[in-house]
């Protein structure tokens, strides 16, 4: 029996567990190790007094047939209306023959997407779209230089060798600077001159004011079989209780197909042999080191710990994953009886707040990178949906820094007199509770010794029984389908018996990510 070892319990690791044993004749002996006491990583979610919290606000969308599939086999999409759709009589698609959220837990709501960028106490659609409102809100001269803008950048484009210079071929100077300038150098803590395009060009997966053109008019005149940029999908999956309930029912999937699960156990080194192969890790377990041995080790811990925990790197590809730079994150769950934010669209909320799920801020008199409104993701991750709000306000933030030190008293203190500066609440008095949650290195960042990680992929497919997966394992921004898709290929790869890891790494590689199905 060949022995498994997969490092960390977020979608990949736990992806990569299930799909060992899922049809598993006796031939791994799969074992889980997770640095933190919680399940599903950055894509967890946290349970405070019966308000649930999303770190980073996750959307299940896919283009990956197999991805959706999955996903619909741990998590059924919902054959009746939601609780607040309901309440509502709000229209929305269900699966025939589907589960009824409110008989059981184990189901996938269809929620609708709404994120809006907040820029000068207005609210502008993102991406920024082609409405009267969004006229109105710039006014005539405002409209005139974002315009004149875009067309000095269409006739004279710059090279797209930083992040800065990419934004202003898609979106002009005007457009660059009001609504990706501020936003982007406050979540990398990075000017966006000094960031790597390929970031960029992976976010916005090909967005621009020619793609918000296209998708205006092809929404008009109601053009069939258009192709949709993935910024611009207008639904969405979503388990009744937040991300990290996938992971927790994929987690008991794992155990009663056999496979062991270790929390609180982090893993601090790998031992490679002579011939380079690796023969296992040491974990930390209540104080004490732990050796477990294994034939395949499958790791989405960062790169940069990676690397640190193994014997005998040589100094090139050392060098390199000890410069790899991350982004940290911090949140502040925030409940209160009501928003001060006018519910202006045509959308109907309980209570009438405003739609979004997410909101983005673009004030440069605030630290606030977005704010997530949890009530409007599922009606189920708020006790009392309908006498109060449930707000997480996001700060992009690195371990070690002024914010990272804060206590949760001052941290609460200083994120609500952001949330008064705003106009989110009228005053601190009304706030009911506050719940504060850091994550570590939520975000891999593409700068320092980003540019060389092509030298350190070459160096980590010299280990043959190393498959590095997820966004961490792979210093790579991916989503959830993504992350997911790199396990898939490291079990085809071991179960294939081979060491070729190219599939791996040329998982979102793709420079745009249309929405369009693949056959």
């Amino acid at each position: 029996m060949n022995k498994v070892i997969i490092i960390g319990a977020g979608p990949a690791g736990l992806t990569a567990a299930y799909e060992l044993l899922k049809d598993n004749k006796g031939e791994y002996d799969v074992t889980v190790l997770e640095e933190t006491n919680a399940i599903g990583g950055i894509s967890k979610t946290v349970n405070y007094k019966g308000n649930r919290m999303d770190m980073g606000g996750h959307r299940f969308f896919s283009k990956i047939p197999e991805v959706n599939r999955w996903w619909s086999e741990m998590l059924p999409m919902q054959g009746v209306p939601s609780k607040d759709d309901k309440y509502l009589k709000r229209s929305v698609s269900v699966e025939e023959g589907g589960p009824d959220p409110k008989k059981t837990d184990r189901v996938m709501l269809k929620r609708r997407r709404v994120s809006r960028i907040l820029f000068n106490d207005k609210f502008y659609d993102y991406p920024v779209s082609l409405k009267p409102e969004t006229i109105k809100n710039f006014g005539f001269l405002t409209t005139m230089k974002v315009g004149l803008s875009y067309l000095a950048a269409v006739i004279r484009k710059r090279p797209e060798d930083n992040l800065e210079n990419f934004y202003i071929n898609c979106f002009g100077k005007e457009l660059y600077s009001m609504f990706f300038e501020y936003y982007t150098e406050n979540l990398w803590g990075r000017h966006p001159s000094e960031i790597d395009a390929s970031w960029g060009a992976q976010r916005t997966k090909g967005l621009s004011i020619v793609g918000i053109i296209k998708d205006f008019f092809g929404k008009l005149f109601k053009v069939k079989d258009r192709k949709v940029n993935t910024s611009l999908i207008e639904e969405f999956k979503y388990p009744k209780l937040g991300p990290g309930q996938l992971w927790e029912v994929t987690a008991d999937e794992i155990k009663k197909l056999g496979g062991t699960i270790i929390m609180e156990a982090g893993v601090k080194k790998l031992h490679k042999n002579a011939d380079g192969t690796l023969s296992g890790v040491t974990y930390v377990k209540d104080g004490k080191e732990v050796t477990l041995n294994g034939d395949y080790i499958i790791s989405s811990m960062p790169v940069k710990d990676l690397v640190a925990g193994m014997n005998d790197v040589p100094d090139e590809p050392a060098r390199i994953a000890a410069g790899l730079p991350y982004r940290d994150y911090m949140t502040l769950g925030v409940l209160v009886p009501k928003l001060n934010l006018k519910n202006k669209t045509t959308m109907r909320t309980v209570g009438n707040i405003v739609p979004d799920c997410w909101v983005y801020v673009q004030d440069r008199r605030v630290k606030m990178g977005r704010f997530q409104i949890y009530n409007n993701w599922s009606p189920y991750m708020v006790k009392d949906l309908g006498h109060t709000v449930w707000v997480g306000l996001e700060y992009f933030v690195t371990e070690g820094d002024k914010f990272w030190n804060m206590t949760e008293e001052q941290f609460s203190r200083f994120c609500v007199k952001e949330m008064v500066k705003l106009g989110l609440i009228s005053s601190p008095d009304v706030v009911i509770d506050t719940h504060m949650e850091k994550v570590k290195k939520a975000y891999p960042a593409y700068f320092d010794t980003y540019e060389e990680m092509d030298t350190l992929i070459d160096y980590l497919n010299t280990i043959p029984n190393l498959f590095c997966v997820g966004r961490n394992g792979q210093h790579r921004y991916n989503n959830i389908d993504h992350s997911m898709v790199t396990s898939f290929e490291a079990v085809k790869a071991i179960k294939a018996g081979s060491t070729d890891k190219s599939a791996l790494w040329n998982v979102n590689t793709e420079k745009e990510y249309h929405e369009e199905k693949q056959k």
